[in-house]
């Protein structure tokens, strides 16, 4: 057969699989689509399906089947990434910013540093560290995966709790959003090549000059026009942080921050959201699953991305326990707002990635980080759904 012919294969297991186990198991409420998707992705991967067919696995999923995959991937990633950036409100975090300002800087700095703390742990032992790493980068790159937030992920996950247009919804999107730009701010200095610098200033420059420029574009043209104008910028953005030494997610993450929500039909732009995940995102999961390893050994993985996901859970709850005591909220509240944000999904999974293309972290790393990812998304919908019921009253609560 052609390779085309293999590609098209490959294109109906990654779209069958996940959606077949979802709706036959009906795992919604404890493993959205998503979540499926991308545990679908692992059992695809070399350590499971490759493990038990490698003759298939080689066949179906060859180098240039996997290169055309990535091609589709790449692009279907960096549009979840730009929609990401454009839902953030720093209007409503500024009108809130004190509230907003100690949440945030708790539920990202609690995690941060007990995530840090397992990954001093696991440089102990051998085969954690990538090739080109130095232990700094590895242990901010592990703690900051600790902290994340997954605001896309989560926007999805609280539209399906019916709270996302809510004043409790809204909080929750200030305090991520606040949060994913530190996340992304942090991992530009990590994968900083400071051979490039001189590049990495010039696109800093660059992005600020032309960014007003394009703000200044982007509020005189028809809203129609707005999509193709944004979606040009997003590959010029993608292209230049990459040029820079930088990560084309980065780019793509600065190139939605800079543009602002009212701009855009939110209705289209949710629209948008939920069809990239549905044409194109499923794809990105499957490349995604073909880079785990279980070389180091399977209980070692596991025993990392345990560790990984008490610290992550365990310090967002801290966190919010702590933003309660000096917020006054009510009792309860603070945990149902820590388990809200402890959503990893898939912005998680984008920054492991950016790692391992940069070779900080190991293959087994990434896979301790995936199973964390996908953990941490499982718990979410459970552990929120009684507390809400049960707080129900707090939902209209704008502060």
């Amino acid at each position: 057969m052609t390779t085309t012919e293999y590609y098209l294969i490959a294109m109906v297991i990654i779209f069958s699989v996940p959606y077949l186990i979802w709706r036959l198991a009906r795992t919604d409420y404890f493993a959205p689509l998503v979540v499926v998707q991308t545990v679908a992705g692992i059992l695809l991967g070399p350590g499971v399906l490759g493990a038990a067919f490698p003759d298939f696995h080689a066949t179906v999923f060859s180098a240039p089947v996997i290169q055309s995959l990535n091609g589709l991937a790449w692009w279907a990633v960096m549009l979840f990434v730009w929609i990401a950036g454009i839902e953030l409100d720093l209007k409503q975090a500024w009108q809130h910013r004190r509230e907003s300002g100690i949440t945030a800087g708790l539920a990202l700095g609690v995690p941060l540093v007990l995530g840090c703390g397992v990954a001093a742990a696991m440089l102990l032992w051998p085969g954690w560290l990538g090739a080109k790493a130095s232990s700094w980068q590895f242990v901010l790159g592990v703690g900051m995966a600790c902290a994340v937030t997954a605001l896309p992920v989560l926007i999805l996950l609280m539209e399906k709790m019916d709270i996302l247009r809510k004043p409790l919804g809204q909080r929750i999107l200030r305090y991520s959003s606040l949060d994913d730009i530190a996340i992304w701010g942090v991992l530009a200095i990590i994968v900083m090549d400071w051979e490039r610098v001189g590049r990495q200033a010039i696109f800093l420059a660059g992005f600020a000059a032309v960014g007003v420029l394009f703000r200044g574009l982007m509020q005189r043209i028809p809203p129609r026009d707005r999509w193709y104008v944004g979606l040009i910028w997003l590959g010029v953005c993608g292209f230049a942080a990459d040029w820079a030494g930088l990560h084309f997610m980065v780019g793509a993450f600065l190139a939605g921050a800079i543009i602002d929500t009212h701009w855009f039909d939110q209705d289209q732009l949710d629209a948008l959201r939920h069809n990239v995940l549905l044409v194109a995102a499923p794809v990105y999961f499957l490349s995604t699953g073909l880079r785990t390893q279980w070389t180091v050994g399977g209980a070692s993985v596991f025993i990392a991305a345990g560790a990984m996901l008490a610290a992550a859970v365990i310090g967002k709850l801290i966190a919010t326990g702590l933003a309660g005591r000096i917020l006054k909220w009510a009792p309860g509240e603070g945990a149902l707002i820590g388990w809200l944000l402890q959503t990893k999904g898939l912005v998680m999974i984008i920054f492991a990635n950016v790692l391992l293309d940069k070779q900080l972290i190991s293959g087994e790393t990434f896979t301790a980080l995936l199973l964390m990812a996908v953990a941490s998304t499982m718990l979410t919908t459970p552990m929120v759904t009684p507390r809400l019921a049960r707080l129900a009253h707090i939902v209209q609560r704008s502060t």
